[in-house]
């Protein structure tokens, strides 16, 4: 993937650049030649009358600088050039961050397809948008729409298109302030791109113990503690849900975690992500048609693993964070757990499982509660591929969010917006919970069909108390996610970008102003 890709910011004047592409960005204008680079608008100029090129989305203009004589374009010294139209502006920061990002990802294919090794990118001037944040979006774009999984590919296809070895920006402004946007670009869109990495490998290949071991991999990378709890420990502290759900399977559980700690008066963020290696249904069987889609049932952990890789790059000063991945997968073994069973949970409250399928809530409900007794954090949020009704509702545009704090909620919306992965808060009450009271145990674990993510989060909120707490279910987004440049077919690495903007600009939730 994308970690073999380097991504720099060059002082180097642009006419001297000797690489495979030479890439501009052209802003669309109603009647008029589109807003560009001085120096390419004579490039443009013929096409836009021709109305060839426009600066529309996804328009795209190609040359080769060789084959032009005399004018300014003859002093470029590169293979090729490309302009991309990035349509009519943005209204808003946020849309002038989106169009950058699906410009990097036009960008990437493009390149990709002439097979260019070196290219350099000419960050664009955008009214609205200061020059770190587009050079960050730009980067994202970049990295993101870069990205290929070939691992498993055993035969060189000729005509296989090969990612980009090298980007590089230049822009009109300070290089400082670029490299601190590309940084921030760069972190993200690579940590994402390694959730997909864990996303796209096989179950038979990601299994708990390679969650346990990239835990332990960026633990030696970055000032990250790791703690792994075996099955011997979940039988010893009570973890009955993870119990559960793992008593079909051949490969023992795992519960990942991953600690990153500053100072004792800072406030403390817990992250939990379920890593459901594979759903086969259990005794609830699911239907073979799509099955193979379920080795994408712990793209949650891989958000949260991905999101502490950010975390150790950046290291915030003023910010304690815990993740947790419980990791398992969920087979129909001789002794798998059955329709009807009644399990214990970490901290004495017990279920009736009415549906094995319903098993992310069981594994994510111990290490909810488990780890606000241990860790005692200032709030919450969990991320999992939880519920089927969540596409129902939402389809795979939009994340489904539920909260028992309406600031962190508000924070968790705004910083999606920001990311483009946007969520949509659905409620929460106890009209919810009453659809899982079971006749014979303290909760049953579905609720039916009706408002089935809603129940699912019910669920959760028992077991984490008073503290503020969100729940996002990407079982719509976390692959089949809105079609984008930079979003490849299969998984998105989604929320990854948003815990990174969520981490950096956290405060303590009791000093927000409302």
């Amino acid at each position: 993937m994308g970690t073999k890709t380097t991504l720099h910011v060059t002082g180097e004047k642009i006419e001297k650049f000797t690489g495979d592409l030479l890439v501009f960005c052209a802003t669309e204008r109603p009647n008029k030649m589109p807003f560009c680079d001085e120096r390419i608008k004579k490039l443009i100029q013929p096409a836009w009358k021709s109305r060839d090129f426009t600066g529309k989305k996804d328009d795209y203009l190609f040359v080769y600088p060789a084959t032009i004589g005399g004018g300014k374009i003859h002093r470029f010294t590169c293979r090729r050039i490309a302009v991309v139209g990035l349509g009519t502006p943005g209204d808003t920061a946020n849309e002038l961050r989106e169009q950058l990002r699906l410009a990097g990802g036009v960008i990437a294919a493009k390149a990709k397809s002439y097979k260019a090794g070196k290219v350099l990118v000419v960050v664009p001037d955008m009214a609205g948008l200061a020059l770190p944040d587009r050079t960050e979006s730009l980067s994202e774009g970049l990295l993101l729409g870069n990205y290929c999984f070939d691992k498993y590919k055993t035969k060189d296809d000729e005509d296989r298109a090969l990612p980009v070895k090298t980007f590089l920006l230049s822009g009109n402004g300070s290089s400082a302030s670029m490299r601190h946007g590309m940084t921030l670009g760069k972190n993200s869109a690579l940590a994402a791109c390694a959730a997909r990495d864990m996303a796209n490998e096989p179950g038979n290949v990601w299994t708990p113990d390679k969650f346990a071991d990239y835990a332990k991999h960026l633990a030696g990378e970055y000032p990250l503690k790791c703690r792994i709890l075996e099955k011997k420990d979940m039988k010893k502290i009570g973890m009955g849900g993870i119990l559960a759900v793992n008593q079909g399977s051949a490969v023992p559980p795992k519960l990942v975690i991953l600690r990153y700690t500053t100072e004792k008066h800072n406030p403390t963020l817990m992250l939990v992500g379920k890593g459901l290696t594979f759903d086969s249904g259990g005794i609830s069987l699911k239907p073979a048609a799509g099955m193979e889609d379920m080795k994408y049932d712990m793209c949650g952990g891989a958000a949260v693993l991905g999101a502490m890789e950010v975390v150790g790059r950046e290291q915030p000063p003023d910010i304690n964070i815990i993740a947790l991945v419980p990791a398992t997968d969920n087979m129909s073994g001789a002794g798998a757990l059955k329709p009807g069973d009644i399990i214990t949970h970490f901290g004495g409250k017990t279920t009736e499982v009415v549906n094995t399928d319903a098993e992310g809530r069981l594994i994510l409900a111990d290490a909810l509660a488990w780890g606000i007794k241990t860790y005692k954090p200032d709030a919450v949020v969990d991320f999992a591929t939880l519920t089927g009704a969540v596409i129902v509702g939402l389809g795979h545009h939009r994340t489904g969010l539920l909260s028992n704090n309406d600031a962190l909620a508000d924070r968790i919306l705004r910083v999606g917006e920001q990311a483009a992965e946007p969520f949509w808060r659905l409620p929460l009450g106890p009209e919810y919970t009453k659809q899982l009271k079971s006749e014979v145990a303290d909760l049953k674990n579905v609720g039916g069909r009706p408002a089935g993510t809603i129940t699912a989060a019910a669920y959760l909120q028992e077991f984490v108390g008073e503290t503020p707490w969100a729940h996002c279910d990407i079982a719509g987004t976390a692959w089949d996610f809105t079609e984008k440049s930079y979003i490849p077919k299969g998984p998105s690495g989604i929320c990854v970008r948003t815990l990174a903007g969520l981490v950096r600009k956290w405060a303590p939730l009791h000093k927000e102003k409302k």
